[in-house]
């Protein structure tokens, strides 16, 4: 009996077709981008001279690899660090020339001068997580943006954060000169000085 022949298969298109599955999952795939925390950075001055700051004057908040506050050699809840930020910054404890009018505090003489003067100095362990970092980073702009809140509504009875959406919205109808200088009245009366110690 004579053997036969096996039919061949014809894998030349084989090629061709995973090549346009590749691009296809290449072209259809979407991948997620870290959009990252957006910060503002100071302009660079050239004639940097160095400035003196008392240690009164500046607010301690650590958090290390187990994510534990110590906020001023305190052990501190998540919670409870806006209030104890804001009544930082709105200390006023300053007097003559570092004296604060406008200042609700109870002007302790061993907490800030004024809130020009007050900076608040955040420090994290490589282990602390991403969003205990974030929570605490939320924590301290919103003692910022309460401050100004207050302040707006005494100075015009309008909060701060209304200020600012009207002047972002165009089509918003009223003077926005005269609003863009209310609002950096109030961000010069409670300036955002958040800094971040490296490792």
């Amino acid at each position: 009996m004579a053997k036969r022949a096996a039919p061949e298969v014809n894998a030349g298109s084989m090629a061709d077709i995973a090549f346009l599955l590749l691009i296809f999952f290449l072209v259809t795939t979407t991948i997620e981008v870290d959009s990252g925390i957006n910060r503002k950075l100071p302009p660079i001055e050239e004639d940097q001279e160095d400035v003196i700051i008392k240690q009164k004057n500046i607010f301690t908040v650590l958090i290390n690899g187990k994510n534990q506050l110590l906020v001023e050699d305190d052990v501190m809840e998540l919670k409870d660090l806006r209030k104890a930020a804001v009544e930082f910054l709105d200390n006023g404890g300053g007097t003559g020339e570092d004296a604060c009018d406008y200042c609700n505090g109870k002007g302790n003489p061993k907490s800030s001068d004024n809130p020009d003067k007050a900076i608040i100095s955040l420090k994290n362990d490589r282990e602390t997580t991403y969003a205990t970092y974030i929570s605490v980073q939320n924590e301290l702009v919103a003692a910022y943006n309460e401050l100004r809140d207050k302040r707006a509504q005494i100075l015009y009875g309008s909060s701060f954060k209304e200020m600012e959406m009207n002047y972002k919205d165009v089509k918003w109808i009223g003077n926005k000169t005269k609003l863009k200088e209310k609002i950096d009245k109030i961000k010069l009366e409670y300036p955002q000085k958040l800094s971040e110690v490296q490792q």
